[in-house]
């Protein structure tokens, strides 16, 4: 079948309805994920106006390439499918487009040849493709993982394999996924000498997307590694606390409540997720033409206002801890601000929330 998005057409396998028949090559689901990825390219363009080539590693029907070459980029699609590989050639004539087409490895590819953007979207974990995109990216690294269980600590020794970090399952899951996944990446773009920073980073239903700027030198691959540490989280009170550094040293008992139910996880990345001023430059350039604009402008607005802690909180979580009502979120965040203390909205869920204040104050400056 035909499908329209974001000004191009191009032809998927046949969906029953709302079903995925083969997320090998087209993923309806993930239109969002594109159209900030476009967003994300006219934007970066400005940040780096030599930056051309373009890489859609594991290309599937081609619509993320097509997107990206209907934007001027210089698009190359790779993919081992050779249906695949022919879907793409279609996609990119049917829109009268310029594009180079390999039925390649993207990892062998990724090591023979330099571009300035190499996007990696594969199924599950991103990792057995990271070595190969750092190694000879000269710009910009955009990747997606899509196994959020073993990120966030549900499939505890998948995560531990796959990552090279401990992974702990928390009230704040999703965000332990994401700072686990960027711990993984800036250490392997370490490995080649290359500092990374999220520019954007975004937890999104089933998937993470983060963007990393890269940076050459030893310099600032100890930069990046800086960024990392543990998370220490108390099951029975769910304080929690960060410490910088790759040796963990974790309080034997909670300093909060004594308890001694205390997990460590890590190594994270303990930085920012995010540019605010390049989020907020990339949702200027969401335009009307994209499906999920008006979802991507709420998501990016929520991201640029997102503080830079490394945990979030859920007042639903914290209320029932305390056998209290929830309040209105609004309501809730102000007391907090009221008493002196930052206080944002996060784009993890409706009733999430970001704040340098400990349980205590929170619940002390929150109470009715």
């Amino acid at each position: 079948m035909n499908v329209r998005e974001g000004g191009i057409e191009v032809e998927v396998p046949e969906q029953e309805g709302d079903a995925i028949i083969d997320d090998v090559f087209f993923n309806p689901v993930q239109e969002l994920n594109r159209d900030l990825t476009v967003a994300v390219l006219r934007t970066y363009r400005d940040r780096e106006p030599r930056a051309e080539y373009y890489l859609d590693a594991m290309a599937a029907s081609g619509i993320r390439g097509v997107r990206a070459a209907a934007n001027d980029w210089n698009v190359t699609c790779a993919d081992i499918d050779p249906d695949a590989i022919e879907l793409c050639r279609e996609n990119f004539e049917r829109n009268d487009l310029p594009g180079e087409v390999v039925h390649r490895n993207a990892n062998a590819l990724m090591h023979e040849e330099v571009f300035d953007v190499v996007d990696i979207d594969p199924f599950g974990t991103p990792i057995p493709f990271a070595d190969a995109a750092f190694a000879n990216t000269r710009d910009l690294v955009c990747v997606t993982a899509t196994d959020t269980a073993p990120l966030c600590g549900a499939h505890f020794h998948s995560g531990v394999r796959k990552y090279s970090a401990v992974p702990r399952n928390t009230d704040y899951h999703a965000e332990m996924g994401v700072r686990i996944l960027l711990s993984a990446l800036a250490r392997t773009a370490a490995r080649y000498d290359k500092g990374v920073t999220p520019l954007l980073t975004h937890a999104t239903s089933h998937y993470v997307r983060t963007y990393l700027e890269l940076d050459e030198g030893a310099t600032t691959a100890n930069g990046a590694i800086d960024e990392l540490g543990h998370l220490y989280h108390c099951e029975d009170c769910l304080h929690r606390d960060h410490e910088y550094g790759l040796i963990a040293d974790p309080p034997e008992t909670c300093p909060a409540c004594e308890g001694n139910r205390v997990l460590t996880a890590g190594p994270v990345w303990l930085g920012p997720t995010h540019d605010a001023d390049f989020v907020d430059a990339v949702r200027e350039n969401v335009t009307e033409e994209m499906g999920t604009a008006k979802k991507a402008n709420k998501l990016l607005t929520q991201l640029s206002g997102e503080l830079h802690r490394p945990t979030h909180y859920d007042q639903h979580r914290l209320c029932k801890e305390w056998t209290r009502s929830a309040s209105g979120m609004d309501e809730f965040l102000e007391r907090l601000r009221d008493a002196g203390y930052d206080a944002s909205r996060t784009h993890y869920g409706g009733t999430t929330f970001k704040t340098p204040a400990s349980v205590a104050e929170i619940r002390a400056a929150t109470r009715p």
